[in-house]
């Protein structure tokens, strides 16, 4: 059995999160979150940029119901590289309450991604976060696209605002539909109308295949305050932004909890009072069901139309 050490200041996850006092509406979606390990049972990667704590498909379902949403999207994450066995696992034991998105080589063959369909696999990711991978060359990654277009699959790109003009024509020449994590990570320090956002919004203006996910805003904060102790104005720093992405685009929006918040540094969130921020991104019902339930229906469930 392998025994793993986590990274030194590794901040895990929130236990007995509150209930939210936002009621989140029927069939909503956790569109962002992650399973770690159990690493005695699925170990972690050799190539790991850090090791986190154990965060396991039952403790996920569990808040999940805890919080109130119907299904999860589950992401893989990095420091499994491209072994999605935990996160297929975890579709697997959701009983069609969850999809997935995984992390692919050129090397997969056709049998694989059949049968990670068939588990509820939806996606591949690409990160283009520095310190969190190895830059993968982008000739692979148009291979893998053009591979898993055959199945309906869309891409979802992790990458900070800063990265954005250099990686804009790999990004605009994507066939799919493309999801972007954590609205591409603005500095929120910045202008909300600065050229670094207006940058963003015009890469969604014109591609329409283009989503964001307004989650992530205990990342982005600057100033707080944080989602902690019952507060019920958190991250104000982050609302403009998140707001302005869900009223311009609203049926190109999906929001999740990021459990079990990898690699945080500051503090780690109630998920709770997370839960608890959604209603100042998106103010009316009618923005909520699109955020919460209708959009990530039609992009992960579209055959229970």
């Amino acid at each position: 059995m392998m025994e793993f050490t986590k990274t030194p200041g590794w901040m895990d996850w929130y236990t007995g999160p509150s209930k939210p006092r936002f009621v989140l509406p029927a069939g909503a979606v956790d569109a962002h979150c992650h399973v770690f390990g159990p690493g005695a049972e699925f170990p972690f990667a050799p190539e790991r940029k850090y090791t986190p704590c154990d965060a396991s498909k039952a403790q996920l379902f569990a808040l999940r119901d805890h919080l109130g949403f119907a299904k999860n999207v589950v992401v893989q994450a990095t420091c499994h590289g491209s072994d999605n066995s935990a996160m297929v696992d975890a579709l697997k034991a959701a009983n069609g309450k969850a999809r997935g998105v995984a992390t692919v080589k050129r090397s997969i063959s056709d049998a694989e991604i059949q049968a990670m369909h068939d588990a509820g696999v939806r996606g591949v990711r690409f990160n283009f976060v520095k310190r969190l991978v190895d830059f993968t060359p982008k000739d692979e990654l148009l291979e893998i696209v053009t591979r898993i277009h055959a199945w309906g699959w869309h891409v979802v790109i992790y990458f900070e605002a800063v990265d954005l003009p250099e990686l804009w024509d790999f990004f605009t020449a994507l066939p799919t539909t493309v999801v972007v994590d954590h609205m591409g990570r603005p500095d929120v320090a910045l202008p909300v109308d600065g050229p670094q956002f207006a940058l963003f919004e015009k890469f969604m203006r014109e591609h329409s295949n283009v989503w964001s996910k307004v989650t992530c805003p205990e990342r982005l904060s600057v100033t707080g305050p944080k989602a902690l102790n019952g507060e019920q104005n958190a991250y104000l720093d982050v609302i403009p932004f998140a707001k302005r992405i869900v009223e311009q685009f609203p049926d190109r929006v999906l929001w999740g909890t990021d459990w079990p918040h990898p690699n945080l540094k500051d503090h780690m969130p109630d998920d709770g009072l997370l839960v608890d921020f959604i209603p100042h991104i998106a103010p009316t019902a009618e923005l909520q069901q699109k955020l919460l339930v209708d959009n990530p229906n039609r992009l992960y469930w579209p055959e229970e139309k």
